[in-house]
């Protein structure tokens, strides 16, 4: 497949090209009008131009046109359309300042809008929200939460109550890639799960990538979570901010230079700490049990070929004990991005980043004084170009060159502190990656993505590195200095295709393969801090999956309306599991304990959804199955994956009431996760110890519930009056619902030789109240 598709797609590459370009070419940036925000996926069509094109990542757009004058029009969701006519000229730069609706479109309310045309674009999979989609969900403790938000969509499994955790299309929670401003974010959830990272009051936009993910993107077998944050106002300084029951959050934005830089400060904490220092007890008033994120941004703008942007993201949660305990983690990302517009037809975007993940754990009383740390970090450098070639040819293409660090767990201990000191080898790749993807329309019935991206993953030393047999006891041991142990080369061609049947219809497919080479090893449905991280090593090879896609949209009722039915089909190769007893804390011989082998995942995705109106919302509905395969498993039978879900609904609503008050509704329901649960027992020193057989070859009890919101948000102040202020009241799990969280096992008190089992519930009915405010 990858000897023969590659010179088939370059050869379909090189003869669109070969064609002559139009004559004028006019480029620019959309903006908002108020704030100086970029709009990603405004639309910009010519008279000359049936379809249009549409701004890119940056806000940034090329059209070409025959004529040198034309009526310029343009649109995006939430804004007046802009009409203007346009003289274009030799280099002719244009930038578009929209302005925002407002109370022009009190009626109409538009969700998950698609991030390219729904129906003739050859992207499929792909999905995504602004904030001011989201602001009328409900949400647990009224804390809006785009991973929470995600959730709701086809082909998106919750990792559980409460979780900020999530599965794509089969895949695991390792699996996916979160980008903050395009740097990773490894651990995307405070308060073990209960909240994500990502403070809504600095976020612009999301895409979410689950099928026919574009060859730019790599190091991830299931999906895409691009985030982008906010710019700041350059043209007037703003605060925002709001306070709830749990935590209080607050944003400053404004301009450094009007019109050409701004700065945007955004930070939020929770709360649950102070109570504990009302008591009596002096362990617990002098615990720990918060979190807070603190959002950065500036960027300075010297010409209109030429801009610079520098972000960041600090988060930290600290749960503590007294002194006898204290446990904290978090996230950190630095990016530096450089815009530059070489011609008329080549943009470039240049990023620098950081990403950090880690945690500390400290242990002290009478009998032990220990701390055990882990970390993870990496540093990228990333070069992207497009080359505008028509208005229905784009030519992406780079590089990224990506160094991974690991530290393991480690453990710490004080002169006679009751354990002792351990110190695992620590682990460094790098992954050089280099993508060609072509984006053209050919006809006007047909669309195309195709492209390949090629991945060198390099182990590097220095360190001992291990070899086990097949019973995972320990062979050889080599010693490398610093040098590269290792290389794996990998082809991942990808390709989308749309193929239009009526105006409003239209059959899609997609085929990618993606490889991964960072690995995380959990046995839980959460993505818990202390969850150990490993790269591609001898033993260890990169991850493959192979996803085909394919799929029928539509839009009726003057587009009101859309629907989509997606079925997929993926296969996974070098999937990790564990030999029974494995030991994943303090282990220096972890790859002794793994097992290696396949996975597939198989589904359809029906997605409907009302787009316009007082009442908008959608309907998502997934059927699916998750297995693996491994020779030390189920005796080498297929199995059920942890995230496996046969069903799994979502619909999610809101009506207008009138142009203040706005209701909202999701419902939740889904097949309970596959688990593992004891087949018998016995007794051993007088201790009772249950025996497993079969994994996952049990469900938990299928979950659901029904979450209200209501929010109050008075008309727009006068331009004198700069205070303005919104509440939000939500009911999480308003039918009071105990859906289990955990279900254990033990003796009946009353007769030891019978077992019983007993469920934990986490949340009954949660109700919140928060006020918001901007001036």
């Amino acid at each position: 497949m990858k000897v023969f598709l590659a010179p088939i797609l370059f050869l379909a590459l090189f003869f669109s090209f070969a064609h002559g370009q139009s004559k004028y070419t006019l480029t620019g940036y959309v903006r908002d009008m108020e704030t100086g925000e970029v709009l990603i996926g405004a639309l910009v069509q010519a008279d000359s131009v049936t379809k249009g094109v549409t701004t890119n990542a940056y806000g940034f757009f090329v059209v070409t046109v025959a004529q040198p004058r034309i009526n310029l029009r343009v649109s995006h969701i939430g804004y007046a359309p802009y009409t203007e006519q346009v003289s274009i000229e030799p280099g002719r730069h244009l930038n578009i300042d929209m302005r925002p609706a407002g109370n022009q479109l009190a009626e109409v309310v538009v969700a998950a809008t698609n991030k390219k045309d729904h129906v003739a674009s050859a992207q499929m999979g792909i999905l995504g929200f602004t904030m001011d989609e989201v602001k009328n969900f409900p949400v647990l403790f009224g804390e809006r939460d785009i991973l929470k938000t995600i959730q709701m969509l086809p082909g998106v499994a919750k990792g559980g109550e409460g979780s900020a955790n999530f599965y794509v299309r089969g895949g695991a929670g390792d699996q996916n890639l979160i980008l903050l401003d395009e740097a990773t974010v490894y651990n995307a959830s405070h308060l073990m799960g209960f909240f994500s990272t990502f403070n809504s009051d600095a976020i612009k936009d999301l895409a979410l990538y689950k099928g026919g993910i574009p060859a730019q993107y790599g190091g991830r077998l299931s999906s895409v979570l691009d985030i982008r944050m906010l710019e700041g106002n350059n043209q007037k300084f703003r605060t925002e901010g709001g306070l709830g029951l749990i935590a209080s959050r607050i944003k400053l934005e404004g301009p450094i230079v009007a019109g050409k830089s701004s700065f945007l400060l955004s930070g939020r904490r929770t709360y649950a700490d102070m109570f504990l220092k009302l008591s009596g007890d002096e362990k617990v008033n002098k615990s720990k049990l918060y979190f807070y994120d603190l959002n950065a941004k500036a960027n300075y703008r010297f010409n209109a070929k030429n801009a610079l942007y520098i972000s960041g993201y600090l988060g930290r949660d600290d749960l503590g004990y007294g002194k006898l305990f204290n446990f904290d983690w978090g996230n950190s990302t630095v990016s530096l991005r450089w815009n530059h517009v070489f011609n008329s037809q080549l943009f470039s975007n240049t990023t620098l980043m950081y990403s950090n993940f880690k945690y500390n754990v400290k242990v002290s009383n009478e009998n032990v004084d220990f701390g055990i740390a882990s970390k993870i970090e990496n540093f990228n450098l990333k070069k992207d170009f497009t080359y505008f070639h028509r208005n229905n040819s784009s030519l992406h293409f780079g590089f990224n060159v990506l160094h991974q660090h690991i530290a393991p767990a480690s453990i710490d201990a004080k002169e006679n502190g009751g354990v002792n000191n351990l110190a695992i080898t620590k682990r460094k790749g790098l992954d050089v990656a280099a993508y060609l993807s072509h984006e053209w329309k050919p006809m006007d019935y047909l669309s195309l993505i195709y492209g390949l991206r090629v991945t060198d993953f390099m182990v590097l030393g220095p360190g001992n590195f291990y070899q086990f047999d097949d019973t995972g006891d320990l062979t050889k041991t080599a010693k490398y200095g610093t040098a590269v142990v290792k290389h794996y080369v990998n082809l991942e061609p990808r390709l989308s295709a749309s193929f239009i049947i009526h105006p409003q219809h239209s059959i899609k497919a997609s085929f990618n393969r993606i490889t991964q080479n960072l690995h995380q090893l959990t046995n839980s449905t959460s993505a818990l801090p202390t969850d150990q991280y490993i790269l591609t090593s001898l033993n260890v090879k990169p991850q493959l999956a192979d996803q085909l896609s394919l799929g029928y949209f539509t839009d009726f009722s003057d587009k009101n309306y859309e629907f989509s039915l997606e079925t997929f089909y993926k296969k996974m190769y070098n999937q990790i599991d564990f030999r029974n007893g494995a030991d994943l804390q303090g282990n220096e011989f972890i790859e002794g304990d793994l097992l290696y082998g396949k996975g597939r995942a198989y589904g359809a995705e029906f997605f409907l959804r009302k787009t316009k109106g007082r009442f908008s919302g959608w309907i998502s509905y997934t059927v699916g199955r998750s297995e693996r395969q491994f020779k030390g498993i189920n005796d080498g039978h297929w199995f059920n994956a942890r995230q496996d879900r046969k069903h799994d609904v979502s619909v999610v609503a809101s009506y207008n009431l009138n142009t203040n008050w706005t209701l909202g509704a999701s419902f939740v329901y889904y097949t309970g996760n596959a688990v593992t649960f004891p087949s018998g027992k016995y007794n051993l020193n007088g201790k009772t110890i249950f025996y497993f057989t079969e994994r996952n070859g049990y469900r938990m009890p299928d979950y659901h519930r029904l979450d209200l919101s209501l929010t109050y948000d008075p008309k727009p102040v006068q331009v004198n009056k700069r205070f303005h202020s919104s509440w939000s009241f939500s009911v999480y799990n308003a039918y009071h619902k105990k859906n289990a969280y955990l279900i254990d096992f033990r003796e009946k008190k009353d007769n030891p030789n019978l077992t019983e089992a007993y469920q934990i519930a986490l949340f009954g009915i949660i109700p919140s109240v928060t006020w918001n405010f901007k001036f």
